[in-house]
């Protein structure tokens, strides 16, 4: 039998992808599918970078609410918990989050966001 998932049935996983976290690092977005709040972000790197890779996310082009931070390396992972520190976590249904990375090397990396709403 398998094991029940400790999450709560209200939350919504949006994803992002860019073409490069390493030297030439290109900034990536998905659309809220849902109201709530940011709850946790997650960074996935494809391949082997150098450096230590900030991802600093943002809603509406406003100012950062959260950075996720990561070693490069290859297929390197990160996350951040953002709980509810600040209001501006909010989002509404069609907000635009994005990801922007910076501090990475080496060549094209690509890598994948995550960003999971709450809609309690």
């Amino acid at each position: 039998m398998a094991l029940p998932l400790n999450r709560p049935i209200d939350e919504v996983v949006v994803t992002a992808r860019t073409t490069s976290v390493g030297a030439t690092p290109v900034a990536a977005s998905t659309v809220a599918v849902a109201k709530g709040f940011l709850e946790r972000a997650f960074a996935f790197s494809e391949g082997a970078s150098s450096g230590t890779i900030a991802v600093a996310i943002a809603i509406n082009g406003g100012s950062t609410i959260g950075t996720i931070s990561f070693t490069g390396g290859a297929n390197a992972i990160g996350s951040v918990e953002l709980g509810l520190a600040s209001s501006n976590l909010y989002v509404n249904e069609g907000d635009l989050i994005t990801f922007t990375p910076s501090g990475g090397g080496g060549a094209t990396i690509p890598a994948h966001f995550y960003a999971i709403i709450n809609k309690a």
